[in-house]
């Protein structure tokens, strides 16, 4: 409750002046006492009411309660309104409100907070509006914060009014409070609203000055707050600082956020002071990154330790990390154990890991359920992962909506697997929308079959005459190279191919090298033939006989056909039954033809 009234004191009135410059000692206050106590001695009232004050302040409730009596009677209404601070102090709160009544009908701001408080702690709402309107209305800081905390608790638009006036008049919970309220009007939801959140959102220019003035003021949660938006915006110098001020007044999600800035400074050893520092008193996500810490470095019981401080501090994400942690060294009923305890708070990445850990045990019906609570409660994997599941009983069409909704929260996969079902069903354009978003992402199996929708559609490359310009490359071949330089063998062979008919031979022996290599048939049989062209039929062969032992038909012909040039016959019949058997129909045709002759030609 207010100490002291509103109005002018004998301090104010210049009776008695007050000293230019106070020692440190405290003696310019006992003169300050002293002047008081004649003053109310020779009968002064507002010097009895001021020295009443005085020793309410101080704790002194026998000395200040006849002086303020004394006063009170006289019609000082001050002196009224810390009468009843004094007769709440001592617990006869009813005989409190009566004098605060008296005091607030004097025209007391103070009194008049007072008085609205007693009655909305007791229940009597439309009482307190009243009184704290009274106060807010004469422009008291407290009355117009307090007037705001009950319009805000109606529902009431009011509320900002009154919460923007306690704050303008230097309220800092009141200019916190103001700064949350425009956030949430900024961004249309509260999704940050509660007082856990320290990744806020960038908030709005006027929310940051609020803010800003709250922290200034010694706001613990406005300089965590404004650090996070400072943070956000690039300015981490700044906000280190908002953060330190902060932990050091010791908001612990302050220290939390210090120590994930620091350790994104590289500077691992200080971010681990202030998550220790964070995690002592109580904050789950700094126990859970002083896990990470030591997982990272291997030590693994105490990185357990700190996942199970996470949990106990109410941190689910310290059971979903105990559960990586057991899965990593293959305790998968621990692990199980773990993911479950999560997955049952609402971890959804929780239930997705349980998910994924029952289907890789055999339990696909197990499996199921979680993968949908996961995925209804926005988990990207598990919606793909629900796709692959139905995918691969055979519902493609139970599938295809998971896929898209994965999809359209950016999961690479999920895109490529609506593009390939959307060229199934013939739609080109959706299929090729889906596939750029997957080969953007980084999809080498997207970008080949984007390539070649795009490929598709070329214009058959015109007969060049000499002397024409250079070939330029087009979009499908960008993305032909994209997905070969990913190591996609298919696409390798395709550039390999392009290159060639350009008359690019060292490009295209590149390229079908590299498929070749990676165990491409068809990258093994085209590298045979331009090797032969150039002359190098024996190397040739060697790349035809890798293409044919993976199951190349024409390449084993074409085996075959070397054999016989050399008169080996016996080894280019047997090729030659490998062509046979390998087709396709075409090549079966000419090989058994050329089996026919070998085989006369040795029992000839």
């Amino acid at each position: 409750m207010d100490v002291m009234g509103d109005k002018a004191t004998l301090l104010d009135t210049g009776r008695f002046v007050q000293p230019s410059d106070r020692d440190e000692t405290g003696d310019g206050e006992a003169v300050d006492e002293a002047r008081t106590r004649l003053a109310a001695q020779a009968g002064d009232v507002e010097a009895t009411s001021v020295l009443g004050a005085m020793l309410l302040r101080r704790g002194d409730l026998d000395g200040a309660e006849p002086l303020l009596r004394a006063a009170t009677a006289e019609g000082d209404r001050a002196a009224a309104n810390n009468l009843g601070v004094l007769l709440h102090q001592r617990g006869y709160t009813d005989d409190a409100a009566g004098w605060w009544r008296i005091a607030a009908v004097a025209g007391s701001a103070a009194a008049a907070h007072a008085l609205g408080r007693y009655h909305r702690e007791r229940g009597d709402e439309p009482a307190a509006e009243y009184w704290l309107r009274q106060s807010a209305e004469q422009g008291h800081a407290l009355g117009a914060y307090a007037l705001a905390d009950l319009l805000e608790h109606r529902g009431d638009a009011a509320a900002e009014q009154w919460m923007r006036s306690a704050a303008e008049r230097g309220h800092r919970e009141a200019a916190y409070r103001l700064a949350r309220a425009l956030d949430r009007q900024t961004h249309h939801e509260d999704e940050y609203g509660s007082d856990n959140a320290v990744d806020a959102p960038p908030a709005g220019g006027e929310a940051e000055q609020w803010y800003r003035q709250a922290a200034a003021r010694g706001h613990q949660r406005a300089a965590l707050q404004l650090g996070a938006i400072l943070e956000r915006r690039g300015e981490l110098k700044e906000a280190g600082r908002w953060y330190l001020t902060s932990a050091k007044d010791g908001e612990a999600r302050a220290a939390c956020a210090l120590g994930f800035l620091l350790r994104d400074a590289g500077d691992t050893e200080s971010a681990a002071v202030w998550w220790l520092r964070a995690a002592q008193d109580g904050d789950g996500n700094a126990a859970n990154a002083l896990g990470a810490l030591h997982a990272e470095r291997g030590e693994t019981q105490t990185a357990e330790r700190w996942y199970r401080a996470a949990m106990d501090a109410g941190d689910v994400n310290g059971a979903y990390n105990l559960g990586l942690l057991c899965a990593e060294q293959a305790r998968t009923a621990q692990a199980e154990q773990w993911y479950r305890r999560a997955a049952y708070a609402g971890h959804r990445e929780a239930a997705n890991a349980l998910a994924v850990l029952l289907l890789q045990g055999g339990d696909a019906t197990g499996a199921e359920p979680w993968f949908s609570k996961a995925a209804e409660a926005g988990s990207v994997d598990a919606a793909f992962n629900l796709g692959i599941l139905f995918a691969g009983r055979g519902e493609e069409g139970v599938a295809l909506p998971w896929y898209e909704r994965a999809a359209a929260a950016g999961h690479t996969e999920a895109a490529l697997q609506v593009g390939i079902a959307r060229l199934r069903d013939g739609d080109e354009r959706e299929a090729e929308r889906h596939l750029r978003c997957a080969a953007g992402g980084g999809s080498a199996e997207a970008a080949y079959r984007l390539a070649s929708v795009l490929d598709s559609r070329r214009p058959p490359a015109p007969a060049h005459e000499l002397g024409e310009q250079v070939h330029e490359k087009t979009e499908c071949e960008e993305w032909y190279e994209r997905a070969a330089s990913q190591g996609h063998r298919r696409a390798q062979v395709r550039v390999g191919m392009l290159a060639a008919a350009r008359g690019d031979v060292v490009e295209a022996a590149r390229w079908y090298r590299s498929a070749a290599e990676a165990g491409s048939r068809n990258g093994a049989f085209n590298l045979g033939l331009l090797l032969a062209r150039e002359g190098s039929e024996p190397e040739a062969a060697v790349w035809w006989a890798r293409a044919a032992d993976a199951g190349h038909g024409r390449a084993a012909l074409r085996l075959a056909l070397v054999y016989a040039r050399r008169g080996e016959l016996a080894e280019g019949q047997r090729w030659a039954d490998r062509a046979v058997t390998l087709g396709p129909g075409e090549v079966s045709e000419r090989a058994a033809r050329l089996r026919d002759a070998l085989r006369q030609e040795l029992t000839a």
